[in-house]
């Protein structure tokens, strides 16, 4: 069988992104291993959306575990099935729920990592709502009708929800800046659409609309686009929240609460079948889960939907219809193939150019178990950075004797920062609309 080669690109961003600790946006599928019954169990879901379905997960694992690059082949596979997919990382100033513009920012951040099948890097909000108007303009001249009222008609099933009669109307104000050739009106419809107006009065002036995407209205938001991408042709909307421990880190219970009621909406919306073609994956660690004191088993009704199936528990065996999936660890047959595979990378899929032989993989992580223990492959992050330098020393210094370098390789336990954050001046935060915060 012939080889298949990977491109210089794809090699240069997996290898650039694994020595630097974060997911690699491209290439994936080149070193993903072990996890296939979680694998299976999300590519149902996934299913669920496309058939009209919604679905609700949180993905838990601990620091350097994989989540992060597990939500990432959801991600790509979601794209691979024509769904349109949102993702962010929650921080500081983006949250689910706030009242001094957090939820906004995290609403126009992951409209800004919109993707599509043919835009799988993001920014691709523009190209889903051209492929509407599109659709729209071909229908109304099949129909010899007028193409302002086709969208009007595509976008009725929308003005039932919170806010849908000024969305069909900032779609209708892109059409008609694309018909008379005005950017600044396709750029303000688009500007909306990012929630990136802070204040009704611009965009009245602008749209004619009289609401903005805000903070209150941050869930609403996100159940219209599923809703319109699926008018636009696609299957559905999947929405990857990652780094949701920052939800744990806020000091101020008031805002921990808040924030918690949010997600106890969302997952009731998505469990009663309430919502349609719209996806929610949460990433999180062990305590902003199990955490009795701050994290979400701290709020009682979520305890009580996101407790463990007991008879898996004591049959000794796991639940994968559950919706908090917690996330298995390699095991070192696994982590095993996966180093082989980042050595396959590094050759750019030449296996003449192999740089070390098996027996340099074994030697490698009998080394990782003897300085770290087990957390070489329950949270692999680190193993897989030690593993990249060694095989980038040698690439520059083809006399090194790989036996050597392992011995003397340096690899330690991932650890959290435990950074909790106070959020000063919820309510009553200054005139531009900023709150405060301090580490």
């Amino acid at each position: 069988m012939a080889e298949k080669r990977i491109r210089l690109k794809e090699r240069d961003a997996i290898i650039q992104s694994l020595k630097s600790g974060v997911t690699p946006k491209i290439g994936i599928q080149h070193i993903q291993v072990g996890r296939s019954n979680e694998l299976k169990a999300l590519y149902q879901d996934i299913e669920r959306i496309t058939e009209g379905g919604s679905a609700f997960r949180l993905i838990i694992g601990e620091y350097g575990s994989g989540k992060t690059f597990f939500l990432s082949v959801i991600r790509s596979i979601a794209l691979e099935k024509k769904l349109v997919t949102v993702n962010a990382d929650l921080a500081p100033d983006r949250r689910i729920h706030a009242s001094s513009g957090q939820a906004r920012n995290l609403y126009s951040e992951l409209m800004r990592n919109l993707a599509t099948r043919n835009k799988p890097d993001g920014n691709a909000l523009t190209s889903v709502v051209e492929r509407f108007v599109t659709e729209a303009r071909k229908e109304a001249e099949a129909k010899e009708a007028n193409v302002s009222s086709v969208i009007h008609e595509k976008l009725a099933s929308l003005s039932e929800l919170v806010g849908g009669y000024d969305f069909a109307k900032v779609i209708e104000s892109y059409w008609i800046g694309h018909e008379q050739d005005n950017e600044t009106m396709r750029a303000n419809a688009i500007r909306w659409l990012r929630a990136e107006y802070s204040t009704k009065t611009d965009a009245k002036k602008d749209l004619g609309v009289r609401t903005i995407i805000s903070d209150s209205s941050f869930y609403d938001a996100l159940k219209l686009m599923s809703l319109f991408v699926r008018q636009a042709g696609y299957e559905g909307l999947l929405v990857n929240l990652d780094e949701m421990v920052n939800l744990y880190k806020l000091n101020s219970t008031q805002a921990r609460t808040s924030n918690y009621e949010q997600i106890l909406r969302i997952l009731n919306d998505c469990l009663q079948g309430t919502t349609e073609h719209l996806g929610f994956l949460l990433g999180g660690t062990p305590e902003f889960l199990l955490d009795p004191r701050k994290g979400l088993y701290s709020y009682e009704a979520l305890q009580s939907r996101l407790a463990e199936n007991r008879f898996a528990q004591r049959a000794g065996v796991i639940d994968y219809s559950s919706p908090a999936l917690h996330l298995a660890s390699l095991t070192p047959e696994e982590l095993y193939i996966l180093l082989k595979n980042l050595r396959h990378v590094f050759a750019s899929g030449d296996t003449s150019k192999y740089l070390v032989p098996d027996e340099a993989l074994k030697s490698f992580l009998h080394h990782c178990n003897k300085t770290i223990g087990d957390a070489y492959f329950r949270t692999p992050r680190n193993t897989i950075k030690a593993f990249l330098d060694v095989l980038a020393v040698l690439e520059q210094n083809p006399s090194v004797e790989w036996s050597q370098l392992i011995e003397a390789s340096i690899v330690e336990v991932d650890r959290p920062s435990d950074v909790e954050l106070d959020v000063i001046g919820e309510e009553n935060c200054d005139s531009e609309g900023l709150v405060d915060f301090k580490l």
